[in-house]
């Protein structure tokens, strides 16, 4: 038995469980032809292929037919999916294509199912080289994980600890056919530069860097995790769903302060602005003034303060909403952040079925709007409402305003006009409405 098959089938038996089904991220590579050769050979899991084809090349209709048939040959099912790259992404070709082909294998993989990727120990070398030159902290060079959850299921990189050298030979061994992607001897690409260029050079020099940069991610994941550990715990006292709390915020230090807002940033599926725009905006976002409301943006999404609390917009709040008719059945998508109106049938308690026979006028505050709202002897005017209920200032000019008749019946499901209040018994519908960001 090869010493590659032995630790496929080490590090599988470890980490997935008996008959667990096995997705191999299959791109018809030397690497990656190795690694499926071994699991049809060695594994006892069912074991699929997953080929993405990332349309980028003029062979790339042939790479998939190549890796379809190959997968024939093994005796699997070889899955092909063709994906969109954004050529314009800021990040560059490269990254835009990693996106592209996880979003993908994300889409695909099955509960429960495991991605195996045949990552090794120089992709983990240029990984850590490329985040180090990219200013990375400790989580980004921690490098390639060994094995983590991923989609539905769980990512697993069983020959991370070998060498590039290895997985060929054994392809070589077994006289495999694999495609040689002629972009990989493109050194205007940063990882293909480091390859061809740079590692060899650090190699000669330092022989055994593979290995001390695999040590060196190994403890910079440790780090990670007891900072992950950290965040949690400041986060436990600070967020309460999409919103910090700004005086615990001000009682942490500065690297404390980042670390709890990459972590929350994080955990809302947002990424964080850069260091230096994070430094600058919590500087903003801190400041003593109680009446001010700061506001921080960047590419993906905006953090603004009120009555000290940090809320995390994804969405413009400046755009302007649009007035629209509905007949009051089913329900009504307003919008991002606006989100979804939605009239439930009741008995009393709500706004009488025969006002909305005719159906609903839904409007968006222009300014001067008043309302008497049930239970209350005097009108108030919205923004008095808003104030006094702590609705935030961007999110007033969201908020569904309904009409009949050129009369205001009821602000969303937050106050219902006292003439507009359906008796004990009288057929109603109550108004349910689900904002698209955090009102108070």
């Amino acid at each position: 038995m090869s010493d590659l098959l032995h630790v496929l089938q080490t590090r599988v038996a470890d980490h997935v469980p008996a008959g667990a089904p096995l997705c191999i991220a299959f791109s018809g590579g030397c690497d990656s032809t190795a690694l499926l050769h071994a699991a049809t050979a060695g594994l006892d899991h069912p074991v699929r292929a997953l080929h993405i084809n990332h349309g980028l090349h003029a062979q790339a209709t042939n790479w998939a037919a190549h890796c379809h048939a190959i997968g024939k040959r093994f005796g699997v099912t070889t899955e092909i999916v063709a994906v969109a790259v954004d050529r314009r992404a800021g990040d560059g070709l490269e990254a835009a294509a990693r996106a592209a082909r996880y979003a993908a294998f994300a889409e695909s993989l099955g509960d429960g199912e495991w991605l195996l990727t045949a990552h090794h120990r120089d992709d983990q070398l240029e990984t850590v080289l490329l985040r180090l030159l990219r200013g990375a902290g400790p989580r980004g060079l921690a490098g390639i994980p060994d094995c983590a959850p991923f989609a539905s299921g769980h990512v697993l990189r069983p020959w991370l600890e070998r060498r590039r050298a290895e997985l060929r030979e054994y392809a070589t061994r077994h006289d495999l056919e694999w495609l040689d992607d002629p972009s990989n001897q493109d050194a205007a690409l940063d990882r293909n530069y480091l390859r061809r260029e740079i590692v060899p050079l650090i190699e000669d020099r330092w022989p055994a860097a593979a290995v001390t940069t695999a040590r060196a991610a190994a403890l910079c994941a440790e780090t990670a995790e007891l900072l992950e550990a950290l965040a949690a715990q400041d986060a436990r006292r600070a967020v309460q769903a999409d919103t910090v709390d700004v005086p615990v915020l001000r009682e942490l230090s500065a690297p404390r302060q980042r670390l709890l807002l990459r972590y929350f940033l994080d955990r809302q599926g947002v990424v964080p602005p850069s260091q230096a725009r994070l430094t600058d905006g919590l500087r903003q976002l801190l400041s003593k003034r109680d009446d001010a409301e700061p506001a921080v943006k960047w590419s993906a999404g905006e953090l603004r303060r009120y009555r000290d609390r940090l809320y995390l917009l994804r969405f413009d709040p400046d755009e302007d909403e649009s007035d629209r008719e509905w007949s009051g059945q089913g329900k009504l998508s307003l919008g991002p952040l606006s989100g979804e109106l939605e009239l439930e049938a009741a008995a009393g308690d709500g706004i009488p079925q025969a006002v909305v026979a005719g159906g609903v006028n839904v409007r968006f505050r222009s300014g001067g709007e008043t309302l008497r709202p049930a239970g209350d002897d005097h009108h108030r005017s919205l923004k008095s409402l808003y104030q006094s209920a702590g609705i935030v200032p961007w999110m007033r000019a969201h908020v569904p305003l309904l009409y009949v008749d050129d009369r205001l019946v009821a602000v969303a499901d937050l106050w219902l006009a006292a003439e507009c209040v359906a008796s004990p018994d009288e057929p109603a519908f109550r108004v349910k409405w689900s904002p698209g960001a955090a009102l108070r």
